[in-house]
């Protein structure tokens, strides 16, 4: 029997992904929920199958993990939909849910959940390929956070283009103090400083615990090192060798620790974008933490000390923006991938979207409640590269009103990421 435990914020959020799962059950027989610890993939699993009839089982159960080590095909066996909770502590099972759903492909048999990505994993055997659709579940959003029905950001941009127009009444203090805040539902329902406090032990037990479990480290002082410089470099490009530099380690055990890093979705990795025009783009891919809160809190940095305006803001709020796109990305209508672009030249651009039919939305991302012609600098040198597969140049800045500069160009305030 599936029962739902009474979440940190006292209520059950609707989470943007619940539909895409409940899609993915009536078709696919086993569907992966994908993401952070504590970012709720228990609760969203719980949501789904409660009225399915499900059997729980979560490894993070001594005896559940003992069981499913002992017997892998017991474990899985039934005729009923069965959820597997943290299905990466026991590997193996994937074997023993490969033949079950071979031998019975009726859609919705199992959904799993993990914590780390199960295909960079060196002991799974098999990933299912063909049998197994993945969703990641990202921290809360802004817009799940404020309950709002829907963050459709993404799709307008590629919609609407130039026409697409929001105001806004969100403060420079409001963005740093959601940036600080981050996105897991234990760090969101906390006063400052026990968020701080959770955030600290969230990364030491992420380390110690489940980082030692996706491959042997040799010392994981350094693994929180590096986290620091990346968290430090945030919005800049992620170049090993610099960062073996502030360490006393090789760049290629720098790179072991980022795969580390990426594989329990601490940091997010955001490729060169390219279209082969020349050789003039950089292939180097920027990062980004997956939630702002944990990046602001390694680096030490608290709301009222990023609210002045000689803090570090700038690549902070540039990683803030990148992964609330990265979390719309997972359920827009727009399919789109999210990229950066940089020459050799150093013009750049923070974030760019393409889709399918290689459109382009292109953003950059200003820590100010001004802009100037010359922050579309960058834009406008890609736009005189790919002509009117750009559909917009937007910079999202702490303003309150969209501005034109020119027939293509907005200056976007930031809250319309999840306000539009």
């Amino acid at each position: 029997m599936v029962t739902i435990a009474t979440p940190p914020l006292g209520e059950v959020l609707q989470r943007r992904a619940e539909g895409l799962v409940r899609e993915a059950m009536a078709d696919t027989r086993v569907v992966l929920v994908n993401g952070a610890r504590q970012c709720g993939k228990s609760t969203l699993a719980a949501v789904v199958a409660r009225d399915s009839g499900a059997q729980w089982r979560s490894l993070d159960s001594a005896t559940w993990r003992q069981a499913a080590i002992n017997d892998p095909t017991e474990f899985v066996a039934g005729s009923s939909a069965l959820v597997i909770d943290e299905v990466q502590r026991v590997p193996d099972l994937l074997l023993a849910i490969k033949e079950s759903v071979d031998a019975n492909p009726r859609p919705g048999r199992f959904l799993l959940t993990g914590s780390a990505r199960l295909p960079g994993m060196k002991s799974v055997p098999d990933a299912l390929p063909g049998r197994m659709e993945t969703i990641e579940l990202w921290p809360l959003s802004q817009g799940e956070i404020d309950k709002r029905p829907a963050e459709t950001f993404v799709d307008a941009a590629f919609a609407d283009g130039p026409d697409l127009s929001h105001t806004s009444s969100e403060t420079r203090a409001g963005y740093v103090s959601r940036l600080v805040r981050g996105g897991f539902p234990e760090a969101v329902a906390r006063p400052e400083r026990r968020r701080q406090r959770f955030l600290d032990e969230y990364v030491s037990d992420l380390i110690n615990r489940d980082v030692l479990q996706v491959a042997q480290i040799e010392r994981a002082q350094d693994l929180r090192r590096l986290l620091r410089l990346v968290a430090a470099r945030s919005g800049q490009l992620l170049v090993p060798g610099n960062l073996a530099n502030g360490l006393t380690i090789t760049a290629p055990t720098v790179r072991r620790y980022l795969d580390l890093l990426e594989e329990v979705f601490l940091i997010k990795r955001i490729p060169a974008w390219a279209r082969s025009l020349s050789r003039r783009e950089v292939g180097t891919p920027k990062v980004a933490l997956v939630d702002s809160g944990v990046a602001a809190n390694v680096l030490g940095h608290d709301a009222a000390g990023l609210q002045l305006l000689d803090s570090p803001l700038g690549g902070l709020l540039e990683g803030f923006v990148a992964m609330e796109l990265a979390r719309q990305l997972t359920w827009s209508g727009e399919r789109a991938d999210l990229f950066h672009y940089r020459t050799k030249d150093q013009v750049e651009v923070d974030i760019l979207l393409e889709n399918r039919q290689g459109k382009v939305v292109a953003i950059d991302v200003k820590a100010a409640s001004t802009v100037r012609a010359d922050d579309f600098r960058g834009i406008n040198h890609l736009a005189g590269r790919i002509g009117t597969d750009l559909v917009v140049g937007i910079v999202l800045y702490t303003g309150t009103a969209t501005v034109p500069f020119g027939p293509r160009n907005r200056a976007v305030p930031l809250a319309a990421l999840w306000e539009a």
